[in-house]
């Protein structure tokens, strides 16, 4: 292909980089621009592509950092992150050699693993040279970046790295470029980030100084106006081999991954609003330029020398790549053999599990139905309701309880998502006031609107709307910035109280009006509401058989000084708690019109059912009741009777989970849950509770497969009856979407352990929001930091969380799993790229899919 003549890779051009024909080009040279310019754009799509997004702090849900590299295999991925980006993927060999010497893995399963994984022609590593090389890293050579190789001062060492001073200018760009709710003087943004940047750069007289550039400022005119131009200019200034470009612009991206995973995130944003979006794009043309700029400021023989060996070490790119991940064929083996040692343990719970016959005797005696999120925290608090009551039944299912809805609070304009964040929402739920009795209170239409102008009454008196838990500015850093102003709020951290949950969504209401605030689906008909009622009925499971008594139990956390609050909660729910959705589909299962339609469809619901929506609080483990004053009288006693079995049952899971926190577990009742609330509302603790840590299963499967089988909050539990399911279409939807979602926590557990300076959030103690709900840094600059922090993976002394991969257990038949599979790329990749677990479970007998197909387990107690 023609192209247009571009700088020597021996000898960078001048200023601007590329000479400029007196004349103009000919038609032949038009369309081989052209064609370069299109090359170039594909580069830049590839590389963004790359990018996962990551979730704003008051969303925060769990996403997997690899998530736009899926269509490859793992190994491949680990190799491609080590030699553009110097990360981790697989678990470090430190950690591998504890767990080996440990015993936590043993001689069985590092052999199952390396007779379970396919290996290329050169074979397979014996199982002495996998034990060796757990002594030594692996042998990985990194590719240089430009800035990399011309930092050739050599008094480079007294001052910022070129690459730290040019990641914190353009992360210091974009914290005051997106920050839309922190900052009272507010950017131009009309022209977008990379004109921003620019601008912002040639009014920094600082920069040059701290690089040991003072002429920094003069070469700055090189920079073209455009994104495009920018993009155009500095790729041909490097003069790289094509073949490679992708692979540069990804790396490129990778020295600023937080703030390329924030504009990921617009991107998302904007493409499920059927709209798009350039920042991802701006932000690499900004971190691309500067490279350019760097090589305008050094027209030496040093940069010359440092251009050339830039354009070798690139050149050898395939070849450095695929020696990695030679390299890192050991380090899959010991991932496979450290899942193996908790497969085998889960194999052998799952296979004495309860059998069908023993669950259907005990399902005529069924007198409730509790429906949990699938949430791991709700393994264990099942587990100890069903041995406190063994007439109930419990359901797992995704707690947003189906409903795609986004939530506007009373009075307010702060409308958020309350669905999975691979979701858009479809419906609105917002806030009615709805006395508790027909003929109770003041008229509903009179309540409703002296409520909203009394919450925007008080709302006026403050600058800002919220809570100590929520809002950013309750992080560490802020205390000292606040002064005496924040004394009262420091006392009550210093001597933190034994108080429950605050909910801030009733922040500002009048108390009288707080019990009859009440979430509900907004603006649709009684047939919309009816098909929506079907659908979650039947994917639940409950459109037969239902008892008195259904119980809708969302969860949310409770803490206080924590930017990352929202992590806590629900992510089904996008990082909020599971009260709204649980409320409002209790509201929606007991309108009389919606049960009337439903029964025209063949659902019916017996008359003496209702259903009560309640709130499990993870780190006290206590339930929250909502609307107990719309209980019909007949439905008191059951009440009354599932409240007694729940606290019986939350008291023993505070007992579980006691030593976890280092607190003790033979406390009395009200002694044990007054310390958990002390943890909770103590504004200097970094672990108000562990989270979804140590997640590893994810099993779909009815109850009776794991009913009394002691999980230690390890797994998903989603209930699926394939007898209920003819056409496969509930499965379909659980392998694409709750596996998904589980998938993506799952990794970000695994990538924020194996890689906590890259894909972790750092020290906690040291967060500074940005941009009011943006991220953190930690510290005052640097990138913008994603995943968790380490205190939530961390006890102080070893990780809490074991980076092992999804397990997905399924019993289903075959032939349905195998068609889902088959319709759907994304679950293909995740399977055949090793980047999940699937087994299929029947009557107590587990195989596993690779290759395409099933095989025996293999894990069989030795």
């Amino acid at each position: 292909m023609n192209t247009i003549d571009i700088a020597s890779p021996s000898a960078p051009a001048g200023l601007g980089g590329i000479a400029q024909a007196p004349f103009e080009p000919s038609l032949a040279t038009q369309l081989a621009n052209e064609a370069l310019y299109a090359h170039i754009d594909a580069a830049c799509e590839q590389a963004c592509r790359a990018i996962a997004p990551a979730w704003p702090l008051d969303r925060a849900i769990a996403v997997n950092p690899h998530w736009g590299r899926i269509d490859r295999p793992l190994r491949q991925v680990a190799a491609r992150m080590a030699v553009l980006g110097d990360i981790q993927v697989f678990p470090p060999r430190a950690y591998l050699r504890q767990a080996w010497d440990e015993g936590r893995v043993t001689v069985d399963d590092l052999e199952y693993a390396l007779v379970t994984l396919p290996h290329s022609d050169a074979g397979a590593p014996s199982a002495s040279q996998c034990i060796d090389a757990l002594s030594r890293a692996p042998d990985i050579a990194r590719l240089p970046l430009l800035i990399d190789v011309l930092d050739d001062d050599p008094a480079r060492h007294t001052r910022l790295s070129w690459r730290q001073a040019i990641t914190h200018q353009v992360s210091q760009t974009c914290a005051a470029y997106f920050d839309q709710h922190q900052a009272d003087w507010q950017p131009d943004r009309h022209q977008g980030l990379y004109a921003f940047w620019r601008d912002t750069l040639t009014h920094d007289h600082g920069i040059g100084v701290l690089m040991g550039l003072p002429d920094l400022g003069k070469r700055l005119n090189a920079l073209p106006a455009t994104r495009l131009d920018a993009e155009r200019w500095a790729l041909q200034r490097l003069g790289l081999p094509q073949a490679v470009w992708a692979d540069y612009l990804e790396a490129v991206l990778l020295t600023v991954n937080g703030w390329a995973s924030w504009c990921a995130y617009l991107g998302w944003q904007a493409r499920q609003a059927g709209q798009t979006d350039e920042n991802l794009r701006e932000l690499l043309a900004i971190r691309l330029a500067w490279g350019a700029i760097l090589l305008e400021c050094k027209a030496d023989a040093s940069a010359q020398r440092a251009f050339a060996a830039l354009h070798a070490s690139w050149c050898q790119a395939s070849a450095l790549l695929a020696a990695a991940e030679r390299a890192l064929r050991i380090d899959e083996v010991w991932q496979l053999a450290l899942e193996a040692g908790y497969q085998r343990q889960l194999a052998r719970k799952l296979s004495v599990a309860a059998s069908p016959d023993t669950w259907a005797e005990s399902q005529q005696a069924i007198e409730l139905q509790a429906v949990f999120c699938i949430d791991v925290r709700s393994e264990r608090l099942r587990r100890a309701f069903e041995a406190a009551w063994p007439a109930i039944q419990t359901i797992g299912f995704a707690g947003f309880f189906g409903l795609p809805v986004a939530y506007t609070p009373l009075a307010t304009d702060a409308r958020r998502p309350q669905l999975p964040g691979l979701l858009a929402p479809a419906l609105e739920v917002s806030d009615c006031i709805i006395p508790g009795a027909p003929d109770g209170g003041e008229h509903s239409e009179h309540a409703h609107g002296t409520a909203q102008q009394a919450r925007r009454r008080r709302f006026a008196w403050t600058e800002q709307w919220h809570a100590s838990s929520r809002w950013p500015s309750a992080a560490f850093s802020f205390v000292e910035a606040a002064g005496v102003g924040y004394l009262g709020k420091l006392a009550r951290w210093l001597s933190p109280s034994v108080a429950a949950r605050t909910r801030d969504d009733l922040a500002g209401l009048p108390a009288r009006y707080r019990p009859l605030c009440r979430p509900t689906l907004a603006g649709i008909d009684i047939p919309t509401k009816v098909d929506l009622a079907a659908r979650v009925l039947h994917a639940m499971g409950l459109d037969q058989h239902l008892a008195p008594l259904v119980l809708l139990v969302g969860h949310g956390s409770q803490s206080v000084n924590n930017a990352h609050a929202a992590a806590l909660d629900c992510g089904a729910c996008c990082g909020q708690t599971g009260e709204v959705n649980a409320r409002a589909l209790a509201q929606l299962l007991n309108d009389p019109a919606v049960r009337f339609g439903l029964a025209a469809r063949g659902i019916a619901i017996p008359a003496q059912t209702v259903f009560v929506a309640a709130l499990h609080n993870t780190t006290t483990d206590e339930i929250e009741w909502f609307d107990l004053d719309l209980l019909p009288p007949s439905a008191q006693t059951g009440w009354a009777r599932a409240r007694a079995a729940f606290d019986q049952a939350c008291d023993q899971v505070r007992r579980e989970r006691a030593p976890h926190l280092g607190l003790d577990p033979r406390g009395g009742h009200a002694h044990l849950l007054a310390q958990l609330r002390r943890r909770a509302n103590d504004g200097a603790q970094t672990r108000p509770e562990w989270g979804l840590a140590g997640n590893a299963a994810f099993i779909i499967a009815p109850r009776h497969r794991t009913r009394g089988v002691v999980l230690d909050g390890r797994s998903f539990l989603h209930d699926y009856d394939a007898e209920n399911d003819a056409d496969g279409s509930v499965l379909e939807l659980l392998m694409t979407a709750p596996m998904l979602v589980a998938h993506w926590i799952n990794w970000q557990y695994h990538a924020s352990t194996c890689e906590p300076d890259r894909l972790g959030s750092g020290n906690k103690v040291l967060h500074n929001v940005v941009g009011g709900h943006i991220g953190v840094f930690e510290g005052n600059g640097g990138d913008l930091r994603i995943g968790l922090s380490k205190q939530s993976l961390h006890d102080g002394q070893r990780w809490v969380h074991e980076p092992l991969r999804l397990t997905v257990v399924v019993d289903a038949p075959q032939q349905a799993i195998d068609r889902v599979i088959q319709r759907h790329a994304v679950v293909r990749q995740l399977l055949a790229h090793g980047w999940l677990h699937l087994w299929h479970l029947h009557d107590g007998h587990l195989t596993r899919y690779s290759a395409g197909g099933w095989h025996p387990l293999g894990l069989e107690a030795p």
